[in-house]
């Protein structure tokens, strides 16, 4: 899929993620060392009352789940999807507890052409619920895409010796 090719209001749906004591206590040991997400002993003192997710382990399961997404869509082809300029708004609205399942998602918000003909901007209201529905997490993302119309006139930075 292109830039061309994506609708605004078009939501993705990536799936969901259990998330066990062990693996929050695995990630905050590595990137978020806080006695509430590190130990469930600690946690009960703590501002949650019981261990809780780091919100960077819930942003970096939703971008696993994302990228699987999209590779998903384009198969053995080339990614379409290029690197983010930034996000905006990030909230970790609820806590995240082990044993809670989030389901993830996007939603196009919006999209403009760009000073490079070769990528667009795409802009998309980006998700986690709980299971009973709760909105746990969410954010404002934009993301570059490549464009068709580039990638079809040669403009899209990939090269191929003549000959080949």
């Amino acid at each position: 899929m292109f830039f061309d090719d994506v609708v605004v209001g078009e939501t993705v749906q990536f799936g969901s993620h259990l998330f066990t004591a062990e693996e929050i206590m695995a990630f905050a040991s590595r990137y978020d060392p806080q006695s509430f997400h590190m130990d469930e002993e600690a946690a009960r003192t703590g501002p949650f009352g019981r261990l809780a997710a780091s919100g960077w382990h819930t942003a970096a399961i939703w971008m696993k789940l994302n990228v699987a997404a999209r590779q998903a869509e384009v198969g053995s082809g080339p990614m379409q999807v290029g690197p983010s300029p930034g996000f905006k708004s990030l909230k970790w609205i609820v806590p995240v507890f082990a044993g809670d399942t989030l389901s993830f998602a996007s939603c196009v918000t919006g999209k403009r052409v760009t000073s490079k003909p070769d990528w667009g901007l795409v802009f998309s209201h980006c998700t986690g619920h709980k299971a009973d529905g709760t909105l746990a997490f969410s954010f404002e993302g934009c993301v570059l895409w490549r464009r068709r119309s580039a990638a079809d006139d040669g403009v899209s930075g990939l090269r191929i010796p003549s000959g080949s």
